[in-house]
């Protein structure tokens, strides 16, 4: 009878470790953390097991034992910005990236100079007193902006680099750039705003290799060409932006201006590689007017023959220029 007894005792011990170890699994590790999911952390009512699983991208909330979808249509906690760009920098919750073409970087609302001209005005249908109104506005607004003098400087020069520059939007970017570190480091105080901008606009197109020439800017920036010129050379001194500008860089504008055909480029550039290594005779010399001369050369004789005075035209070069750069065309002809 006492063994009987100590016999139900060993088994009913070994009975407890047996289902302990089962409740620990295999390995005899802890319990199983239950997997619970905001909102649902009671057992499964078809299986009872807690094993939740949210499913972000269905939007679901279900059970990982038997499949039994307990929650639809979660609130999705992903990122909140939209990628307007296809680029994993851009975090922005709406529109375009901050942009150095407006002094508050693109955060406030402006009136564009652009809808305040003349055919502005008739395309949206404002009248001539409405049009007056308007402009005044536009100027009370900008001023309202802030009231910082530095920040209204940015205001003006971004103006007048977006309506007047004619340059590609990334090339309006940088001269806005550009100009918004010289205004830092105190070099546009005491200068016209007008000349700076419009050194800032041909520095950053001499640099992209299309440069425009300093008389086109001097009309649509209306400032001085001598203190345009000094202040491109002092600006390129200043950021380093010091180039040589080659008269190959102005063959498709002019190509362009005087309805050539493109094949003639290729007798443009067989003439300049000749005239290229004999530098004493157009380095110094106005570029534009050395492209004049070579276009005037290359197409003497052909069916697209240009007179000297249309290239002068469109080149804002005198025939006296043509006719004694050509002469050293023809001597570096002579001479290759």
């Amino acid at each position: 009878m006492f063994r009987d007894d100590v016999d139900k005792e060993q088994e009913k011990q070994e009975t407890g470790i047996w289902r302990k170890n089962e409740s620990r699994g295999s390995l005899g590790s802890a319990r199983p953390h239950k997997a619970i999911v905001e909102g649902h952390t009671s057992p499964c009512e078809d299986c009872g097991v807690t094993d939740w699983k949210a499913d972000h991208s269905m939007g679901e909330v279900s059970c990982s034992n038997c499949g039994l979808v307990v929650e639809e249509n979660t609130i999705d906690p992903g990122a909140e910005w939209t990628n307007f760009e296809n680029s994993s920098g851009d975090r922005s919750r709406v529109g375009q990236a901050p942009s150095y073409l407006w002094a508050d970087r693109g955060l406030n609302t402006h009136i564009s100079r652009t809808d305040l001209t003349s055919s502005g005005a008739s395309r949206y249908g404002i009248s001539s007193k409405n049009l007056r109104d308007f402009r005044r506005r536009r100027v009370i607004d900008e001023r309202s902006q802030t009231r910082r003098s530095r920040m209204q400087n940015l205001v003006k020069a971004n103006d007048l680099i977006r309506n007047f520059s004619r340059l590609t939007k990334q090339q309006q970017e940088v001269a806005a750039r550009l100009y918004s570190k010289l205004s830092m480091s105190g070099y546009v105080a005491g200068r016209s705003i007008d000349g700076v901008a419009a050194a800032v606009c041909y520095l950053v197109a001499r640099r992209d290799g299309a440069p425009v020439q300093i008389k086109e800017l001097v009309e649509r920036f209306k400032v001085e060409e001598k203190m345009l010129s000094r202040m491109i050379r002092q600006i390129s001194r200043e950021l380093g932006l010091q180039k040589l500008v080659t008269p190959d860089t102005f063959f498709n504008k002019l190509i362009s201006k005087l309805n050539l055909p493109p094949s003639i480029r290729k007798d443009l550039d067989a003439l300049w590689s000749k005239v290229k290594p004999k530098t004493e005779l157009w380095q110094g010399k106005k570029p534009v007017g050395v492209a004049a001369a070579i276009i005037y050369a290359a197409t003497k004789g052909t069916v697209h023959k240009r007179t000297q005075g249309e290239i002068c035209k469109h080149s804002d070069v005198s025939e006296v220029t043509i006719r004694g750069l050509l002469r050293n065309i023809e001597l570096a002809l002579d001479l290759a």
